[in-house]
């Protein structure tokens, strides 16, 4: 544990490369703990998303609306490209699998007007984001479930196909020699990919996938395909989203409490902080503390945004017409160390 903790400390979160499209180029790391601009200087759109692989997602959401494409279009566009790449370990394709050796996945996507579609214990299906869309667009309800979330996707169209990779295997089976589940959300092991959009015309949206804590018990659920746990917007006033440990997240409804500070006249900044310390304060004696990561992105109708953390380590990528496309360090509360 003293080892892994060493790297996170000396470990540089820097950008990757990643095309670039339009005005929305890549720019260094500024290692800013937020991004807030004064209201008379905002730039609509604005595209906020959790961890490196945030960068190339918002290159392909921002190619959508600038094609004039719906956002909620784009945010499907944006989170299938880590949905579908197998070098990232904690999204969709060649994501870490349960216990079981199972790879099991979790979406939800939601737009300005309230309406939501959710998948949560979803199987063989690579883009879970896609049939969160179709469950918004085509069903009556917000969220579909394991073997029912699966029929409803094949009917629909989808293709079932393995998303265990030969790569994930190996990891999973030299797991089981061991079969210690240590819930760690790190730069080893990064987790969700949030994403918040606020449109030209000053509209938010937002969509989560994920595949999950590795090593999880089989039909494990966790905070992102949970409208008001994952992902939460008011068009009226703001959205957030959650990476890290689900189940912290889900105890304390954290993107709806994130965004009604911000009701109250929070920033992004103070509401992110906020209910981070409301989490640690519910969790500084739990069993889970030692290995508790969470983080939150946020922006409201201004397009103010932030991200905070617990710990050290949560970056966020942000994605403009003025700056373009960059990683911010998020602010925290506290380092591994600690």
């Amino acid at each position: 544990m003293s080892d892994r903790r060493e790297f996170i400390k000396k470990a540089t979160l820097g950008t990757i490369g990643v095309s670039t499209f339009l005005s929305c180029n890549q720019v260094e790391n500024k290692n800013e703990k937020q991004a807030v601009f004064p209201e008379s200087n905002q730039k609509k759109p604005l595209i906020i998303s959790t961890w490196n692989h945030g960068l190339p997602a918002n290159n392909k959401a921002w190619e959508y609306l600038k094609k004039g494409k719906s956002a909620l279009d784009a945010i499907e566009a944006g989170v299938k490209i880590p949905e579908a790449d197998p070098a990232i370990r904690s999204v969709g394709h060649g994501g870490f699998p349960d216990r079981e050796g199972k790879v099991t996945l979790d979406a939800c996507i939601m737009d300005s007007d309230s309406n939501c579609g959710s998948v949560s214990f979803l199987q063989g299906i690579k883009h879970p984001i896609s049939v969160a869309k179709k469950v918004l667009q085509n069903t009556p309800h917000v969220m579909l479930s394991g073997q029912g979330a699966l029929q409803f996707a094949l009917s629909e169209g989808f293709v079932e196909e393995n998303l265990l990779t030969a790569e994930s295997e190996k990891d999973w089976k030299e797991w089981l020699e061991k079969s210690k589940y240590e819930p760690v959300i790190n730069i080893e092991n990064h987790d969700t990919i949030s994403m918040l959009i606020l449109d030209e015309e000053g509209n938010l949206f937002g969509g989560c996938t994920t595949s999950g804590a590795a090593w999880k018990m089989h039909g494990r659920v966790g905070d992102s395909p949970i409208i008001g746990a994952g992902l939460f917007l008011d068009n009226d006033i703001g959205a957030a989203a959650a990476t890290g440990l689900g189940e912290a997240v889900i105890r304390t409804a954290g993107s709806a409490m994130v965004v009604e500070l911000m009701r109250q006249g929070k920033s992004p900044l103070e509401a992110c902080k906020e209910i981070v310390e409301r989490i640690y304060a519910k969790h500084k004696n739990h069993k889970d503390m030692e290995y508790l990561q969470v983080g939150f992105i946020a922006v409201n109708k201004k397009g103010e945004h932030a991200g905070y953390s617990l710990r050290s380590g949560f970056n966020y990528a942000i994605c403009d017409e003025e700056i373009g496309n960059r990683m911010e360090d998020a602010a925290y509360k506290m380092s591994w160390e600690s």
